[in-house]
């Protein structure tokens, strides 16, 4: 494994976005999100922008940069902290035919306007029995770090993926925050993409071609078959790390990055299961009542006779996020937990798995407790 974090995730982010050299370069995901979005306002005048610091010299973490200077301030919307009516008029807006994007800094900002989301948005479609369409994106960014705390830093992808109407996107790489908001911003549906905080520092190959990727469900990060992994958003960088480093002591799993949470497509990792036998669910929010429960659901109604052991979960705890960063260490789940778990689960010996775990725990003590990677910087 490479000799510090910063390279670790270079050379990770790599192996997942696997495109054409001649047409692609290295960005993170915030530059990938800026570069989809700008594309996008390029290519169809009905796109158009709208949020709480969308015009703010650091846009958004960088994902709105200067938007307004090159496209006005008809386009690049700075909204006031009035969440619900400026949901609404984006509402309007889209089933005018118009295509907005809605960026909030915040998933808890959401909260706010989700009436709007749940009763309106989803539901426009349906109550109008196919007259009207919601064309909708809507932007949430996951906090994590530097104090972020109860307030700032819950996922709630199961909250948007329960209700009929959404869809949720979950990028997990720079290539899929470019390529899954391209194709939220090309379909007919509302579609929230659940942005963690800390994909936009992981960098990656990136098509140069704004290229929408269909919200079609899991793709596979790592194949093995010891165990069917399904991990999401973050998670899966963490994920990874540990699968890489037991595919060097031959533990080698089949790692599914779900992408998108509505519609749920799960066949292929059924099919995975019936040949491994076991399955791990690891949920970037809360592990009761989160994706992994209703993963495992789908996969004991369907291969309940392949499973040769108990399907395990990881999430997070459930109770709020501790601000305090010595809590917060022991709060979300991170490589060496998810190497244990999976050494565990496939009866991987302690002296098998042993320096495995070892490597990537020193590899986690090299950084400090709430940032993704040493070069860092905020804001947060």
């Amino acid at each position: 494994m490479p000799s510090t974090a910063r390279a670790h995730l270079r050379e990770e982010s790599r192996d997942l976005n696997d495109t054409s050299p001649s047409t692609s370069r290295v960005l993170n995901g915030a530059q990938a999100i800026l570069e989809a979005t700008t594309q996008a306002l390029e290519q169809d005048p009905r796109v158009f922008v709208l949020g709480e610091g969308v015009t703010d010299p650091k846009g958004v973490f960088g994902t709105t940069k200067d938007l307004v200077d090159r496209f006005g301030r008809q386009r690049i919307c700075e909204m006031p902290v009035a969440e619900n009516g400026w949901t609404g008029m984006a509402i309007g807006a889209a089933m005018c035919g118009q295509r907005p994007i809605l960026v909030h800094q915040r998933v808890e900002f959401a909260l706010l306007a989700f009436e709007q989301l749940a009763n309106n948005a989803a539901k426009a479609h349906y109550v109008t029995g196919g007259r009207h369409r919601v064309p909708l994106v809507v932007r949430l960014v996951v906090g994590r770090g530097w104090g972020q705390g109860p307030m700032h830093s819950q996922c709630l992808e199961g909250v948007f993926a329960q209700i009929p109407g959404l869809k949720v996107a979950l990028p997990a790489t720079a290539d899929d925050a470019k390529g899954l908001l391209l194709g939220a911003i090309a379909d007919d549906s509302p579609v929230v993409i659940i942005e963690h905080r800390w994909i936009h520092y992981a960098t990656g190959v990136v098509e140069s071609a704004a290229v929408p990727r269909p919200l079609d469900g899991p793709q596979r990060r790592h194949q093995g078959d010891a165990l069917t992994v399904v991990s999401s958003s973050y998670m899966t960088l963490e994920t990874l790390r540990a699968c890489q480093a037991l595919s060097a002591h031959g533990v080698d799993v089949d790692l599914f990055d779900l992408r998108v949470a509505r519609p749920l497509a799960l066949d292929g990792i059924v099919e995975s299961v019936r040949r491994t036998g076991r399955l791990l669910t690891i949920d970037t929010g809360h592990r009761e009542f989160g994706l992994g429960a209703e993963i495992v659901a789908t996969v004991c109604q369907h291969a309940l006779h392949s499973l040769q052991a108990p399907p395990r979960r990881m999430g997070l705890p459930s109770h709020p996020t501790p601000s305090s960063a010595a809590l917060a260490g022991a709060y979300y789940p991170r490589s060496p937990e998810i190497a244990v778990e999976i050494a565990e689960l496939v009866g991987a010996g302690v002296d098998r798995t042993h320096a495995c775990v070892a490597e990537l725990r020193a590899e986690r003590d090299r950084l400090p407790i709430d940032v993704p990677h040493p070069s860092f910087r905020g804001p947060f």
